[in-house]
């Protein structure tokens, strides 16, 4: 079950980005980003003491780290 909600949770956080950001991606690549973008997240914010709880803090983490990878991809193109 908990991987259909981090599915979930990254298809979302993906999406958002991708909003955010200004990128278009597939929903194949919305939820890969998302998902990468919630591991680097949780990563980051780890590092720096900030702790997310509930669904809505996981995606808030995706988010941000999604919009991370898509900076970073951005740089590396």
């Amino acid at each position: 079950m908990n991987i259909i909600i981090g599915i979930i949770v990254g298809g979302i956080a993906g999406w958002l980005a991708g909003q955010i950001m200004g990128s278009k991606f597939s929903v194949l690549g919305n939820i890969i980003i998302g998902v990468v973008g919630g591991f680097v997240g949780s990563t980051v914010l780890r590092f720096v003491g900030i702790y997310s709880y509930g669904t809505i803090g996981n995606i808030i983490v995706a988010v941000i780290g999604a919009c991370i990878c898509i900076a970073v991809m951005r740089m590396i193109k």
